[in-house]
């Protein structure tokens, strides 16, 4: 006997979420980064895309399987942001996007090329963050942090066994970006995923690096102290001594 279709509606308390997802999805998928992720799937980068991790304004983070089955995320810009002006503040003097395309699309291809240079710089600084893969467009593809496809949390979401240690581990990355030249800009806990290895081993891991800037840039000086007052207010919180912006500057700098 055929089976009938459930045409009941769903409850509210399951339709909301549901309509809020999709609507978050189809702002990011528009039909130009569809193309990019058909591309990929066709080219043997990723095998599906499987499900949103993360969403803001600016981008849509998802993970997604490679012909390997093995967890990759991909983060897509969207091109429907309002944030361009948001933008402008960290690329206007940074000397790696001179003379760039002022016009939207092309604003948020820069956008996602900035956070792809700003991943490889901090990597190969020793920093702890996602292995950057792939660019390609608007959409980035990195390493996907967690364990059996479930993601880490963020910092802001956890229970440290010792604040003390992940605090100086949080300020010694931001020593390594500062003499490569690189401060994040938009540091706090909610851009600090903590890993955990199979020993339980807490790793702080830094994400999102689209507004980081180059020492070069007019305000990075500004950006720095911003970054080290959020990570000081935080630690400070949880009973850290010396967790105060101008004790991590000097560590910084010295």
């Amino acid at each position: 006997m055929p089976m009938r279709l459930w045409k009941k509606k769903l409850p509210d308390r399951q339709d909301k979420p549901f309509k809020e997802r999709n609507k978050i999805t189809g702002k990011a998928l528009d039909n130009k980064t569809i193309d990019v992720i058909i591309w990929m799937i066709n080219n043997g980068k990723i095998a599906s895309l499987d499900y949103s991790v993360s969403s803001g304004k600016e981008a849509v983070v998802f993970r997604a399987t490679t012909p390997k089955r093995e967890f990759v995320a991909v983060k897509v810009f969207k091109y429907e942001t309002t944030a361009f002006r948001h933008m402008n503040r960290y690329i206007e003097g940074d000397p790696r996007f001179e003379n760039i395309d002022r016009r939207p699309r092309s604003m948020v291809k820069e956008w996602a090329s900035k956070e792809f240079a700003n991943l490889n710089l901090a990597s190969q600084a020793g920093v702890a963050v996602p292995k950057p893969i792939l660019l390609r467009e608007n959409t980035i593809i990195m390493e996907f942090l967690g364990w059996d496809g479930v993601p880490f949390a963020l910092l802001q979401d956890v229970v440290l066994s010792d604040p003390k240690k992940t605090f100086r581990k949080i300020v010694s990355f931001m020593k390594k970006l500062y003499k490569a030249g690189l401060v994040h800009a938009d540091l706090s806990p909610y851009n600090i995923i903590i890993s955990l290895d199979k020993d339980s081993l807490e790793t702080p891991c830094i994400i999102d690096w689209a507004q980081g800037v180059m020492l070069a840039h007019p305000r990075s000086q500004e950006f720095l102290q911003a970054d080290c007052q959020h990570v000081a207010d935080y630690f400070a919180k949880l009973g850290v001594k010396g967790a105060t912006a101008e004790e991590i500057i000097r560590k910084i700098k010295a």
